[in-house]
């Protein structure tokens, strides 16, 4: 190699190693993927504030904040760790997650939420670029839940971006409608996840809707012996069928995952479960399967002990696949990557 040569390797090798202190310093993130309470302390403290007052104000605006918001959470933490990879927007080269067909009933108002919360982060000068798209999402799921009726809890800090998306990464990723409770908690294992931890999270279907295309199958071609799922409850089967019309080919038409209280975050979706009630295969099947039957009968009457659970499972889920300095950054613009 000449000295030329030599002189340019040398070269791009410090550029390299400053580029790489630089963002370490930048960052104020560790080199560690353990997360904390009061990450940012001493790098944005008011972080929680802002965020909760951009939310509050969102869901003030809409409705569907609340159950988008919480929705987004958790497919961005399922497929890839939760690293707001899911906000990503496609490019002409890229196909990213939130285009993947699993992923496009995701409301705009979830995106929107983090989307505001972070320019409302950023505006603070000390705060500029310090906090990451992950972290806001994780505060914004915690603040709608609250918004909802649902339990606070503390939110451990310090996710980095990822720094890819795609939406092949998306495939065989997220539980189906349809979903058996064995396949339910092998998906749920394999994220380090329990069986009680997946009713827990289940138990988010207390808000929110689904398309009715999405269960036109258990209300109308579930069997060529049961056309109508025998374990839905009948007078609601017909309630749905009425909302979903067989042959209406509408795309938005939806329905409430809650019948009871769609708007408000507690218990009655298990409440629902003991009565037949559950939207989804998926859901009903928590109830219909004696191995998990028995904590959907406790948290149908003790709304305290599903908070509680809950609480652990989000938090639990919240740790999945966080992204450190070798493979995450802090977007600038979360919908885009730097």
């Amino acid at each position: 190699m000449s000295k030329t040569d030599m002189g340019r390797v040398n070269s791009l090798t410090s550029l390299l190693l400053s580029l790489s202190v630089g963002i370490v310093l930048f960052s104020g993130h560790p080199a560690s993927a353990e997360l904390r309470q009061n990450f940012y302390s001493n790098i944005c403290p008011d972080v929680e504030n802002i965020v909760r007052s951009a939310v509050s104000t969102k869901v003030s605006q809409t409705s569907t904040t609340v159950p988008g918001t919480l929705r987004l959470f958790f497919h961005d933490c399922f497929v890839s760790g939760c690293d707001a990879s899911v906000i990503v927007a496609s490019t002409e080269g890229n196909t990213a997650e939130k285009d993947h067909p699993d992923n496009l009933s995701l409301a705009g108002d979830g995106f929107d939420t983090v989307i505001k919360a972070k320019a409302a982060v950023d505006a603070i000068p000390r705060c500029k670029n310090k906090v990451s798209c992950a972290d806001i999402l994780a505060l914004a799921a915690r603040d709608v839940i609250v918004l909802a009726g649902g339990p606070t809890y503390p939110v451990e800090l310090g996710r980095l971006d990822g720094l890819i998306s795609t939406s092949a990464s998306v495939n065989g990723n997220l539980p189906q409608p349809n979903f058996n409770l064995n396949q339910l908690n092998s998906m749920f294992a394999s994220r380090g996840l329990t069986q009680a931890d997946m009713i827990a999270l289940s138990g988010a279907h207390t808000l929110g809707f689904t398309h009715c295309s999405r269960i036109k199958n258990r209300i109308y071609n579930f069997s060529s012996a049961n056309p109508v799922d025998p374990t839905l409850n009948k007078q609601y089967a017909t309630q749905l069928q009425a909302m979903c019309s067989r042959n209406d080919p509408d795309p938005r038409l939806s329905v409430s995952l809650d019948p009871t209280t769609p708007g408000i975050f507690d218990n009655a979706y298990f409440e629902n479960l003991i009565q037949g009630k559950g939207i989804f295969t998926s859901d009903q099947v928590l109830f219909t399967d004696s191995r998990s039957r028995n904590i959907v009968t406790n948290w149908a009457s003790n709304s305290q002990d599903f908070n509680d659970a809950f609480i652990r499972a989000i938090t639990k889920l919240g740790r999945v696949g966080v992204k450190t300095q070798g493979n995450g950054n802090i977007r600038f613009d979360c919908a885009k990557f730097n």
